[in-house]
């Protein structure tokens, strides 16, 4: 743990990447691997997760992104879409996906799938982009962590234009929307903010003990 909080102190929000440096083919792997095992409600993992390598897309994006460099200059760019207006099917392809990977019946999961499905179809189209956006930052928050761990850096951004995103993407018409962004790759020696105290709430702030 101690080396946990180490890695929690070096992470920063890099404002310049070093664009010489790229992230190896196993590392990216083993990335991936820590956003699919992410937590999700249901483990219905309700979005999508883009890597975007070509250079052309990349400064298009910049574009609808405040003109920020990381877009460009980090090694990997990452588009996490959420599902939008998600509802039976999603759900009967995870109890399908369950049934096959734990070797039971597929009938004795339709409980929990008309559970899910009450619960869910029962909310309206904004509350269900709403609900499915929420769920991209639990698979960042594994790629933060597992990052530090890796001494890769990794910059989460929200300062984008959606819309303008998703034409670029062509999201729309996979039932995608685009909710977070994230650069990764490795710190310049010239970011400055790499050298700067981290600004956190006290404990005595930060928690309340019931």
């Amino acid at each position: 743990m101690n080396t946990f909080l180490e890695n929690q102190n070096w992470r920063y929000a890099t404002k310049k990447f070093d664009a010489t440096k790229k992230i190896s083919t196993q590392d990216l792997n083993t990335l991936k691997e820590a956003i699919r095992l992410s937590s999700s409600s249901y483990g219905l993992q309700p979005y999508k997760v883009l890597i975007v390598e070509n250079p052309e897309l990349r400064t298009k994006i910049q574009e609808v992104a405040w003109g920020q460099s990381q877009i460009v200059d980090a090694s990997h760019l990452i588009v996490f879409a959420n599902q939008t207006n998600i509802g039976g099917i999603e759900i009967d392809t995870m109890i399908d996906n369950m049934s096959l990977t734990r070797g039971i019946p597929l009938d004795s999961l339709t409980g929990y799938g008309d559970f899910m499905k009450s619960k869910i179809n029962s909310l309206s189209e904004q509350a269900k982009n709403t609900w499915t956006s929420k769920q991209t930052y639990l698979a960042l928050g594994n790629l933060l962590n597992a990052a530090a761990e890796m001494k890769i850096d990794v910059t989460p951004m929200e300062g984008f234009d959606p819309v303008a995103l998703n034409e670029i993407l062509d999201l729309n018409a996979q039932n995608l929307n685009a909710a977070l962004i994230a650069t990764i790759g490795y710190r310049h020696q010239d970011d400055a903010t790499q050298f700067y105290k981290k600004v956190r709430k006290s404990n005595e702030e930060l928690f309340i003990t019931l």
